[in-house]
């Protein structure tokens, strides 16, 4: 009886949960309609567009709203399935991880229908067509074709259906770590086009709004699936609220700052008051406020209560909580709605337009150096790593525990470096100019990585995490071990695929038209710089790298590799100094850099610094390498020394018992022989 009684209170409560998601969702979706209805018309006429009429004005923003709720509740699912709710240590996924997964799968089928109905929707209210008009299969895919935004949300449409398939037969836990970053790439699309993809300050626009999507997605997602795991009576609430509590407050943060800086570049200060735009940020900030407000003073109580065996009181505030953010998502969507002021002042100059900011001249020397435009993606990645890098060697430190300086330098220095080749001057040229291009190319690929792997990051992060003792669920070591020994892993550090990978991308990224198509998108520079920087990760780690390689090389086998590099490099470099061919020339041209006034020379000139440059990170690693080799003689001999000092020098009495046998053996031959001779 008493077990039927837990079990319908468990049902009442899910039930109750759903409910207040769905009405959650209506909330969200009346909030974009009804904001969108009274901006709609100005919105249209500030771009010189026919109204479509009401059923598009109105139909997005619901349709939208459905879209963008099966987004979060998706990745939040996936979120705590991969990373909140404990999984078995053989990998397989425990009733409430399964469970958060198909419920993952349910939201990312609602994510599909609303991104595919955001296609006919967003052609109609490009255009200024009537939503029947452009229903018409020939009309809509030609629309298609020619719109970015609707091209996007087809392609997240098939990310979405690809998450609610995988959904309903993963029962691993690391399939379900690959679900959730895929579920991440799939608000990809949609970042890349709107209002931040384009016009001045597009590249701070587009990362700070990558930022504010994650994080939105992780905390609105990540609250919908923690009430869910409660409501349901999930194992170990206490352990999933406290790691979900840290995670929502890492997000607000970013968040907050994010949302800010995407604001400031949309909007002045003097027009938050005078403008629509601006009045509807002030609302979100608002919203965003009284969120944290409600994290901050209420969370961590409503988390001790349910350590101690309480849930309720998490529950009703996850309430309030979750109603006020699906009411700032109804904002965000009428904010995406409504024209910023910034697309409606003075045009940006052609610059700007194309590279998202303007160049104040030649690159010389100290503009290099001292020209700064912070990466908001890389930057930031270069602080936080050297952050938690220090943090571990502090913790390490504290326990009373030596960690080699030169490796915290190293650290540093590959950091420093990340920082220097995205946010100097060489970071706000790169785009502009194919030799500027080049160096960051060379920075981020050849010496960045070769410092990193210097390091030891992982062995120091295995040692400064604590591991899970008998009966714990699996932690961060866990997660970090499994990654290390994950078959992904071991596939890149293969010696022929991280080679291929460092050297076979060189040509296959200049010569094939990929860099052409590449230059004027955003976020295809964001992903080349993660290809240089992932590329010369694994292929130097298992050569020189301080941590243990999933696959350990023989050492002429790193020698092998460090060999076989060197000639694709110099002959690409050749390559590039002696072409004929400008690589990126519709693009170069578009710029038209008055400073530029010949860009084969300038192809020609970036050809002799790969060719120049990348010869000095490969005598680092040949140094490296001498002195490692040197230094495992040096312990194999005091390891030999120890054991002969324990054990009498046995093997050297041995080996001398050995010859002396045999000398005396030679020695009756001999004797032999001459007594058959006489």
């Amino acid at each position: 009886m008493a077990s039927e009684t837990v079990t319908t209170a468990r049902r009442t409560r899910s039930t109750t949960i759903g409910i207040l998601v769905v009405t959650a969702g209506i909330l969200a979706a009346v909030v974009a309609a009804a904001l969108a209805a009274v901006t709609a018309s100005d919105s249209y006429a500030a771009y010189g567009l026919p109204d479509p009429g009401a059923a598009t004005k109105i139909g997005l923003p619901v349709v939208r709203v459905l879209a963008e709720a099966g987004a979060v509740v998706c990745i939040g699912s996936l979120l705590l399935a991969a990373f909140a709710i404990p999984a078995r240590r053989s990998g397989a996924l425990l009733a409430d991880g399964y469970a958060a997964v198909r419920a993952a799968g349910w939201a990312a089928a609602a994510w599909c229908c609303g991104a595919a109905l955001l296609v006919p929707f967003t052609a109609a209210d490009a255009t200024g067509r009537p939503i029947g008009e452009v229903l018409d299969a020939q009309v809509l895919f030609g629309l298609v074709d020619a719109l970015e935004e609707a091209k996007a949300w087809l392609i997240t449409a098939a990310v979405a259906l690809v998450l609610a398939v995988v959904c309903r037969v993963v029962l691993s836990w690391g399939w379900t770590v690959v679900l959730f970053a895929v579920s991440l790439l799939g608000l990809f699309p949609v970042i890349a086009t709107g209002h931040s993809a384009s016009g001045g300050a597009h590249d701070i626009a587009t990362n700070s709004l990558l930022f504010h999507l994650i994080a939105a997605s992780l905390w609105i997602g990540g609250l919908v699936a923690l009430l869910a795991h409660l409501a349901r009576g999930g194992a170990h609430p206490g352990l999933v609220a406290r790691r979900f509590s840290r995670i929502a407050l890492v997000c607000w943060i970013a968040m907050a700052a994010s949302g800010v800086l995407n604001a400031l570049v949309r909007v002045s200060p003097q027009q938050l008051l005078g403008t629509t735009y601006g009045l509807l940020v002030l609302v979100k900030v608002a919203l965003l406020a009284v969120l944290g407000v409600i994290a901050y003073f209420q969370r961590e109580r409503a988390v001790r209560r349910v350590e101690r065996g309480g849930g309720g009181a998490l529950l009703r505030l996850g309430a309030v909580e979750l109603l006020t953010m699906f009411a700032t998502v109804g904002v965000a969507v009428a904010l995406g709605r409504t024209p910023p002021p910034s697309e409606l002042g003075a045009v940006p100059d052609r610059t700007e337009l194309l590279i998202g900011y303007p160049l104040d001249g030649p690159p010389t020397a100290l503009r290099l150096i001292f020209d700064v435009r912070f990466d908001l993606v890389y930057g930031t990645l270069a602080l936080v790593l050297a952050g938690l890098y220090l943090y571990g060697v502090r913790v390490l430190r504290r326990r009373g525990d030596e960690w080699p300086v030169g490796r915290t330098a190293a650290w540093l220095c590959g950091c420093a470096s990340i920082l220097v080749a995205t946010s100097s001057g060489i970071g706000r040229y790169a785009p502009a100019m194919f030799s500027v291009h080049m160096g960051q190319h060379m920075i981020l690929s050849m010496l960045a990585p070769v410092l990193l792997v210097l390091a030891g990051p992982t062995s120091l992060a295995l040692r400064a995490l604590k591991p899970a003792t008998k009966g714990e669920p699996p932690g961060a070591r866990e997660w970090l071990l499994a990654f290390l020994h994950s078959p992904v892993t071991r596939v890149l550090t293969n010696p022929i695929v991280s080679l291929a990978l460092f050297v076979g991308s060189f040509w296959a990224l200049y010569f094939s038209g990929l860099f052409d198509a590449a230059l004027p998108e955003h976020w295809a520079h964001l992903m080349m710089i993660g290809h240089f920087l992932l590329a010369g990760y694994v292929f130097y780690w298992p050569v020189i790298g301080i941590d243990p390689a999933p696959r350990p090389l023989p050492s002429l086998v790193k020698l092998g590799l460090v060999f076989a590099s060197m000639p694709f490099h110099a002959f690409f470099g050749i390559t590039l100094m002696m072409s004929k061919n400008v690589i990126g020339s519709d693009f170069y041209r578009g710029l038209d850099l008055p400073w530029v006034p010949d860009l084969l020379s300038d192809q020609n000139l970036g050809g002799g610094l790969a060719w120049a440059s990348g010869e000095v990170p490969l005598v680092v690693v040949m140094l490296a390498l001498l002195i490692q080799w040197s230094r495992a003689d040096d312990r194999e001999a005091r390891r030999f020394d120890r054991r002969a000092a324990a054990d009498g020098d046995a093997d050297l009495a041995a080996y001398n018992e050995m010859l002396r046998r045999l000398s005396e053996g030679d020695t009756a031959g001999s004797r032999g022989r001459g007594h058959s001779e006489g």
